[in-house]
């Protein structure tokens, strides 16, 4: 009943930012930036909802908690110090001014007007839509899965859970664009906040685990691999270290994540989201990471058939029905925000970076945002169709992050510090 009752008022909620938002939309800054006017907490929300999704409350913390059980901590913490605090100190003001100072409102035009070269604009706009359609897709998956488990719908059906997640998406996004996205972000991380805590809280407690320091004894007395599961460093330190890297460092690529940057109305500002977003990147990715290694414990470490099934099943095992309903929305909350990110910043590389910036220059503002909508929903239709097909949640990840971080990172970093950079190299 509590589940039912906290979904009907998340949705109610947010399509009435959508709503709202709507009004406040007279031109294509104000659908895909805001009007460059967002605030410190809207924008360090946005970052750090945008950062964690279904992706890490499903898909990694279950299942890279099963290989490195405590010490995948270190991942959290990461993302709170590489990619949050870190980012925010390097990438904030000089993203700001640079691209306020070359009028550049997505990555793929930055890169242009940055290296005097159209055929990279072109590319990196094919690239930023192609490769977050399997980003996208997990996200989805992240929440089917969850869906699925918490309401007894037949793992075969969970599609129509993605299918729902999507509409939702889709019409607030549609509606307010990235002013309804920061409205909802800021909500959706209060939501995440509470969730987080709730959720560790009650893992801990349960009879599976029994506290901590009884926790940690019984996943040291697992055969075999009990040792590394208690382990600071686990027993693949290098394989851990890799994947921080690549969930902390390569964020700095991501256009959906630089996007915030563009963004934010002052130096004032940045400054303080930073302190804002590392706090709340420490408390969801600490707190996601700490969950998911008590995930054998939970399962009588019987590995499931599909490692993204390990969460829902200890969330569904350890939390009450009403709490459960509050992390379905924590999960819905992080998925949501990510998604909306994903799915402007893709649109606009096709309908800012590929029609209106080389096809034609000349298009109307209501066409070019009639484009953008138009091509919301494309790019929301694919990733729901690769998201129903039986790819892993960390392999998607994994493929898009990748990509788009190795293609965006150092033509990024060198844009914005070295002056001696161009197009020849």
């Amino acid at each position: 009943m509590f589940k039912y009752l906290f979904i009907f008022l998340f949705v109610f909620l947010m399509v009435g930012i959508g709503f709202y938002s709507r009004k406040k939309v007279n031109s294509v800054s104000d659908f895909f930036l805001g009007g460059r006017k967002m605030g410190a907490w809207l924008s360090a929300f946005a970052y750090g909802t945008s950062y964690f999704s279904a992706v890490i409350f499903i898909g990694y913390a279950g299942s890279l908690g099963w290989s490195f059980g405590i010490s995948g901590v270190w991942i959290g913490i990461g993302n709170a110090v590489l990619g949050s605090l870190l980012a925010w100190l390097v990438l904030g003001k000089r993203t700001r001014k640079m691209t306020r100072e070359m009028n550049a409102s997505t990555m793929p035009e930055f890169l242009e007007k940055r290296y005097d070269s159209r055929g990279l604009k072109i590319i990196t706009a094919i690239i930023t839509f192609v490769f977050m359609i399997p980003y996208s897709a997990s996200v989805y998956k992240g929440m089917g899965y969850l869906f699925a488990n918490t309401f007894g719908i037949p793992i075969e059906y969970y599609s129509y859970c993605i299918l729902a997640i999507a509409v939702l998406t889709g019409l607030y996004l549609l509606m307010g664009g990235y002013i309804a996205t920061a409205i909802n972000d800021f909500i959706q991380g209060i939501i995440m906040i509470i969730g987080i805590i709730f959720m560790v809280y009650f893992v801990v407690i349960h009879p599976a685990v029994g506290g901590i320091a009884n926790g940690l004894s019984k996943l040291s007395q697992i055969p075999e691999v009990g040792p590394d599961l208690v382990s600071p460093f686990g027993g693949s330190p290098w394989s851990l270290l890799s994947l921080v890297v690549l969930t902390s460092l390569g964020t700095w690529g991501l256009p959906q994540m630089v996007h915030k940057f563009y963004a934010i109305k002052d130096e004032d500002a940045i400054k303080r989201g930073t302190i804002i977003s590392t706090l709340f990147a420490a408390i969801i990715g600490i707190g996601a990471y700490f969950t998911g290694s008590f995930g054998r414990l939970f399962l009588n470490n019987t590995a499931p058939s599909d490692m993204d099934m390990v969460m829902p099943v200890l969330l569904e095992t350890a939390l009450p029905d009403a709490l459960m309903g509050v992390v379905i929305i924590l999960v819905l909350s992080a998925s949501m925000s990510t998604l909306s990110s994903l799915v402007l910043v893709s649109s606009s590389s096709i309908a800012l970076d590929l029609i209106k910036g080389v096809i034609n220059p000349d298009m109307k503002k209501e066409r070019v945002m009639l484009v953008m909508r138009s091509l919301c929903a494309i790019f929301i239709a694919f990733a729901v169709v690769v998201a129903v097909n039986p790819n892993a949640i960390v392999t998607l990840m994994a493929l898009s992050w990748g990509t788009d971080a190795s293609c965006f990172l150092a033509l990024f970093l060198y844009g914005l510090y070295w002056k001696g950079t161009t197009n020849s190299g």
